[in-house]
């Protein structure tokens, strides 16, 4: 086989995955890794989880896919499903991280013509943040890196400072449609935003009539310790943003708004295969592990139990400089290079992966196992070791 044919976007490890089950990985010589990148915050139940097959065979025997001129049972389900859940009141449903964010900021765009006129149009974004790379969500990214080779972006946008109230005080105004951000900055480093940071920034939202649009794409779905990241602040955005864990390996995202937010009309935004049966259909499933099955109700213990023991290497190590994150969002600040460190991780069968410029991310599936934490702490001490 030849990877020639497939474009170069990626800067992939030497490995091709074969099989996964659980939390663990095997590649096409059957050697096993233990998977603490979980396809980036998707493989919340694990791999190959009897859940999700089931799901899949039964609903695939059914029908996959017809479009959304017409109205599907598990799509419809799903809705339902996840507006129960949330103080929520109407979903769109859509493929991936970057589809969501690409609905919040049309949402936004038009709230505020509605609400303010041609020149309420403005939205505010974080700096450090990371949104997705199609244009609308990349114009709202805030590294130079990812946008600097596809410039000229969509206009109408600041940026602000992460957990700085008083630089957004200083550019939020009448003219403001949208404030958009990540309650942890996932790619940006796991930089988590403070309680009263966020309740500032609904309040100027409120004050300015401008929407809260939360991406909790890679923070969502129970990786936080609850089903949505916002229950775990206490601040209620009008849109959420969510994908990866929603459908645990299978593609769905979903822009979900309360009435306020609740814009969009007949022919304001699309998807061809959003929502579809099949997806619907592993979302939730996924879900009723999740919340019925009580696996986010254990989130908080095994957070507690993995940061007890990276607590014990960051005393140990003087290399490593902090444990930040929440749940099983975790990151290791270092003061080594963190790829170099990954790459290592990955030589002794660890799979973890970067964020920011000095972060080492664990991703860890959510009914992970204390000793598979165990397992791949060893390995961490193991790779630790070799910076003596």
């Amino acid at each position: 086989m030849s990877e020639s044919n497939i474009m170069n976007t990626y800067g992939r490890f030497g490995v091709s995955f074969e099989k996964g089950i659980g939390c663990k990985l095997y590649d096409n010589n059957g050697i096993e890794y233990i998977d603490f990148v979980s396809g980036v915050a998707v493989n919340c139940l694990g791999h190959s989880h009897p859940s999700i097959i089931k799901a899949i065979e039964e609903q695939s025997r059914k029908v996959m896919h017809i479009s959304n001129y017409y109205w599907n049972s598990k799509g419809i389900e799903l809705a339902e499903k996840l507006c129960s859940l949330s103080k929520h009141d109407s979903v769109f449903f859509c493929n991936s991280g970057t589809e969501a964010m690409e609905v919040g900021v049309k949402v936004a765009r038009k709230y505020g013509k509605v609400h303010g006129g041609e020149n309420k149009n403005v939205i505010i974004y974080m700096k450090d943040s990371f949104h997705g790379r199609t244009m609308g969500a990349l114009s709202v990214t805030g590294q130079e890196k990812y946008q600097k080779d596809f410039k000229p972006l969509i206009g109408g946008t600041k940026s602000v400072k992460f957990n700085d109230i008083k630089d957004l005080e200083d550019k939020i105004d009448e003219n403001v449609c949208g404030v958009i951000i990540e309650p942890i900055q996932g790619e940006g480093g796991i930089n988590v935003a403070s309680i009263d940071y966020l309740k500032a920034v609904k309040k100027l939202c409120e004050e300015n009539n401008a929407l809260l649009v939360f991406d909790e794409v890679q923070c969502g779905i129970g990786r936080l310790g609850t089903l949505f990241a916002y229950e775990k602040f206490g601040v209620v955005p009008d849109v959420v943003c969510m994908a990866k864990a929603l459908g645990g390996g299978f593609p769905i995202g979903a822009a979900m708004v309360n009435k306020k937010a609740s814009v969009l009309e007949r022919g304001d935004h699309g998807s061809t295969f959003g929502g579809n049966p099949l997806a619907a259909a592993v979302s939730l499933a996924v879900l009723k592990e999740l919340v019925d099955g009580g696996v986010i109700s254990k989130v908080d213990e095994k957070s507690s139990y993995i940061r007890s023991k990276l607590g014990i290497l960051k005393e140990k190590y003087s290399i490593i400089e902090e444990i930040r994150g929440i749940g099983l969002l975790i990151g290791i600040k270092l003061n080594v290079d963190v790829k170099e460190f990954s790459k290592r991780c990955f030589e002794n069968n660890l799979l973890a992966v970067t964020a920011g410029k000095d972060v080492i991310r664990l991703l860890p599936p959510l009914n992970i196992e204390n000793q598979d934490i165990d397992k791949a702490v060893e390995i961490l001490e193991k790779v630790l070791k070799t910076y003596n």
